[in-house]
């Protein structure tokens, strides 16, 4: 029997240092649980802007804390993870990571280019592809990670 809650959501921060995932077992606990995400969000960018721009300790942060308990959850303060790639010149971002630019030779209407969510195929959170237009400046600089047949 599986023990976790049914209703879930994962969040990354924009840096990709933190990953939260929120979890309840009735929609009206979710809604709950989601009015808090902003306040978890400001306050996880907060830390972190904190931990880049110097190198002396940070103090908790009690809001962070505060919210943490009331949703039973456990504050871990590591920053140990390796630092997101710098993502290079054309490059898309979604909230899953750096998008991968792929050029399809031969789609359903002909060659494609366009910026692919790094999420696994299936996960209900993935993105929609961002398609680059052959009229579009970009189509002509584009520069793929992948080609494909």
């Amino acid at each position: 029997m599986h023990s976790e809650a049914p209703i879930s959501i994962n969040l990354k921060s924009a840096s990709g240092l933190t990953q939260l995932t929120l979890r309840a077992n009735t929609p009206d606990e979710f809604t709950a649980l989601t009015s808090a995400i902003f306040q978890i969000t400001e306050a996880i960018g907060e830390v972190e802007t904190a931990v880049r721009g110097t190198n002396a300790a940070v103090p908790p942060n009690p809001q962070v804390a505060s919210i943490a308990t009331q949703f039973g959850a456990t504050v871990v303060d590591s920053f140990d993870a390796p630092a997101a790639p710098a993502m290079g010149a054309g490059s898309r971002a979604c909230p899953h990571g750096t998008m991968t630019r792929i050029h399809g030779l031969t789609g359903k209407f002909g060659p494609y280019k366009g910026y692919f969510c790094p999420a696994k195929q299936g996960d209900p959170t993935k993105c929609t592809t961002q398609y680059i237009k052959q009229n579009q400046a970009e189509w002509n600089s584009f520069v793929p990670d992948q080609t494909k047949a």
